[in-house]
């Protein structure tokens, strides 16, 4: 029997098993650390939507969504999109980034917004190719040294 991909909310049953997810060493520079990304989502409730990433009972990656924020804080463009994705080590390339970004599109949809925004480091060791494959374009907008990409989402 196939296992199921699904995403988890982060409880205390999983906690450990969230802190503890890795990316490859060659990576980490490009995101950060889910311990992180949990503490910013404790301060920023409401907003903040992290789950792990399954493949049946096992942790596979982590995400963490956002909902309806003030972008560019004049109060004229709300977005939501996908803040954090962090895909286990030796677990790339199988398909859970792109369930991941389907997952946040299903729910931002759920939500009643058209359009999923993200961000990524630029180069040649960064994720723009995965994004673009995707559909994301970029903007040409910069959020710190980082792309902004958007998906319409229909």
């Amino acid at each position: 029997m196939p296992m199921s991909r699904h995403l988890q909310e982060i409880t205390p049953d999983n906690f450990e098993a969230a802190i503890n997810l890795r990316v490859r060493s060659d990576q980490e520079h490009l995101v950060a650390p889910v311990v992180k990304s949990l503490a910013e989502a404790y301060v920023h409730p409401g907003i903040a939507w992290p789950r792990l990433i399954c493949e049946g009972d096992e942790t596979v990656g982590f995400l963490m969504a956002f909902f309806h924020i003030n972008w560019t804080g004049e109060g004229t463009d709300f977005r939501s999109g996908l803040w954090r994705l962090n895909i286990a080590d030796g677990k790339q390339g199988r398909g859970y980034g792109r369930f991941a970004v389907e997952s946040v599109a299903t729910e931002i949809r759920r939500r009643g917004d058209t359009h999923l925004t993200t961000t990524w480091h630029p180069g040649p060791d960064g994720p723009a190719g995965f994004y673009l494959a995707l559909g994301f374009r970029p903007t040409g907008e910069t959020s710190g040294d980082q792309t902004v990409g958007t998906l319409k989402l229909d």
